[in-house]
């Protein structure tokens, strides 16, 4: 396997002074605001004695950017994770990026974009169409995948302030991967991305969905939010329709963008993965004070 280089990796340099004008503007981040919900929520994590986080600067920012630094938010956020991590214990349980490495090899299922779009977000896409044999990598390994590469994408300071979107491709979707995408699959990730993802979840995009989907869609519907529901855009093969939130500047040809088309996956995103083992190891150690 060859070995990824930059810009397979993030980039976890402190913020800009643009990068630090957008989160003035959109999260009210300011160095009296940030110190002020920093201590605060430090406070509040020590009188929350059942809880158990690290409580650092940089590791507070990551739920108090999502929460537009309001620290009640930030702490309501740590334990809907805490609930999680306890109602999935045996799905979450010392997760390891080496136990997960053939799903990243082997697998051409979920990718990030080496560049970013025109408002800054990272662009997850996440083929769940004919690419997908659900038998190979079935949906608790497609799971244990979207779990590490959000708890990298945490450690990103332009992705705590800018966002992420997600892309996904139902092209050449089939009974198969319908039977993979079961209810309780369904619910999984949906409560996940709704509940227990500390980033900010901006636009999720639908695209080259079949008729077949919407067998698909009758099991999503049930655990959609009303907040998820106006972030939710479904496209079909009209690339145009897509190019309305993402610039085709910042897409590969794949859909209807200027970019060359992808020829990188997941294979070349697991070094990065693995580079973050130890913050990997710590996370598995937060929720609960008690343990599930």
């Amino acid at each position: 396997m060859k070995t990824a280089q930059p810009p397979f990796d993030i980039v976890t340099d402190p913020p800009t002074a643009e990068l630090l004008e957008v989160s003035r503007r959109e999260l009210r981040e300011t160095p009296e605001v940030r110190e002020q919900a920093i201590q605060r929520l430090r406070t509040l994590l020590h009188e929350t004695t059942d809880l158990h986080y690290a409580d650092d600067d940089d590791f507070l920012l990551i739920f108090l950017r999502p929460c537009h630094f309001y620290p009640e938010s930030a702490i309501k956020m740590m334990r809907r994770i805490a609930d999680f991590k306890k109602n999935n214990f045996p799905l979450m349980h010392k997760l390891h990026p080496e136990d997960e490495k053939l799903s990243f090899i082997d697998h051409k299922i979920v990718n990030v974009l080496t560049n970013r779009d025109q408002k800054g977000r990272r662009v997850l896409v996440v083929n769940c169409g004919a690419v997908w044999d659900p038998k190979l990598l079935p949906s608790d390994k497609l799971f244990r995948m979207f779990y590490l590469v959000h708890l990298v994408a945490q450690l990103e300071p332009a992705t705590q302030i800018n966002g992420v979107v997600f892309v996904m491709d139902f092209e050449g979707l089939s009974l198969k991967q319908v039977r993979g995408l079961s209810p309780s699959f369904s619910k999984l990730l949906l409560t996940f991305l709704q509940e227990a993802v500390p980033l900010r979840m901006k636009e999720f995009h639908i695209l080259k969905q079949p008729y077949i989907f919407n067998m698909v869609w009758t099991l999503f519907k049930p655990f959609i939010g009303d907040k998820l529901k106006k972030r939710l855009y479904f496209h079909g093969n009209d690339m145009k329709k897509l190019h309305k939130h993402i610039d085709p500047a910042d897409l590969p040809k794949n859909y209807g963008g200027t970019r060359p088309a992808l020829d990188y996956g997941s294979r070349d995103w697991y070094p990065c993965i693995e580079k973050y083992t130890e913050h990997v190891h710590r996370w598995n150690g937060y929720g609960y004070a008690a343990g599930p």
